[in-house]
Order: C-alpha cells, then structure tokens, then sequence
C-alpha cells in the first residue's frame, strides 16, 4: 500500500482501541519499544538508513492495527464523556437531518439543541442533533413537539470505543471489525460498522 495518508489504529496492551495515529508515529512507538503486539493488515514497508557497521538497511513493516504496553482503562468507564463537535456529531448521525431525512454534506449541516438552551437545554450528546440548516431555522427556539417536527431517532453520548470510530477517516475492513467487537451489543453505530 502506498497511501502515506492511511492511519493506524493503536490499542493499548489489552486490545482496547485508544486512537488514530499517522504511520511515523508507529515507527517512532516501534523504536521505543512500546509495541507489545500487531494484528491487522500489513500497510506500508518503511526503510531506514544503512549501518555503517552492518551494512544492514533498517527494515519495519507496519500493520493496520498496533498494541503498545500500558493501560488507559480511566478512558472507559461510565463517567467517560467524549468531547461535541460539529464533525464527529454529523459522523454519529451518518450526515443526516434527524427532522427530515436528508442526507447533506457537512457544509449544509448544523447542530440543533432537541430542547432549546433558551428553554434551558445543555449543550451536550443528549441533547444535540444533526439538522440540515433549513430544518433547524424551521425549528427555531422550540421544542420538536412544539415545532411539529418529531425526531427520526434518539440521541446518544458515544462511548469511547464509538468515539474512536466516528474520529475514523478511511477505516480499513480489519479495523472496522476489530472496533465493532468493542462497541456494546445496542449500539447503534454497530449496524453501520459492519454495512461499511
């Protein structure tokens, strides 16, 4: 594979998924020693320099999927709250209006309180939709029973694991799969993980 682009999944030494990281990074975590184990797809061949000693040229094949040693199991319990924004908000929601159905690029989305702050709705997963622009102007400052404009599925606050996946760009088969066997049996992203 030639896509320099193409990132990594790296988990921690117990499989857990941590983050997305680009492929100097797994060198540099090779060279430290920091890989426990890989799994996955081989993705890209890097060379090194030559030993000048050796004569040997450093070789290091890279798979789709890293495990480094230590543990961040803070990340996973049931306080953990992953931060809103706009992008991964529209990821969780697949880039559709949740008032009318549409499918809309990013540009001709927005973010729209179910109950409005100025009803005092919290800025936050629960309470947050994708709208595309239109819908949410027609919505104004009201409720969606208020407005007449019901809601085409529930909210949710993504657990981490689902936070790493919507964070994902170009996910590669294998790490799908490897991060679908990690969301819990009623997500709702689980579906769409394994349809990509």
């Amino acid at each position: 594979m030639t896509n320099l682009q193409q990132l990594i999944l790296r988990t921690d030494i117990s499989g857990m998924p941590l983050e997305w990281i680009h492929f100097q990074t797994a060198v540099k975590l090779y060279y430290a020693k920091q890989v426990a184990y890989t799994c996955g797809s081989s993705l890209l061949e890097v060379h090194g320099g030559i030993n000048a000693r050796t004569g040997l040229r450093s070789e290091l094949v890279l798979n789709s999927i890293i495990a480094t040693y230590g543990s961040k199991q803070g990340l996973f319990g049931e306080s953990y709250v992953p931060p809103l924004n706009n992008p991964t908000l529209f990821r969780r929601d697949n880039h559709l209006c949740l008032y009318c159905g549409g499918h809309f690029s990013a540009h001709d989305l927005s973010r729209d309180h179910v109950i409005p702050i100025v009803k005092g709705g919290r800025d936050n997963w629960t309470n947050v939709v994708t709208a595309c622009k239109q819908c949410n102007s027609n919505k104004g400052g009201r409720t969606p029973e208020q407005a007449n404009m019901p809601l085409l599925a529930v909210p949710f606050q993504p657990t981490y694991v689902e936070y790493v996946f919507l964070q994902g760009r170009s996910i590669l088969a294998d790490q799908m799969e490897f991060l679908s066997a990690h969301f819990p049996r009623s997500s709702s992203l689980r579906q769409r993980c394994l349809q990509s």
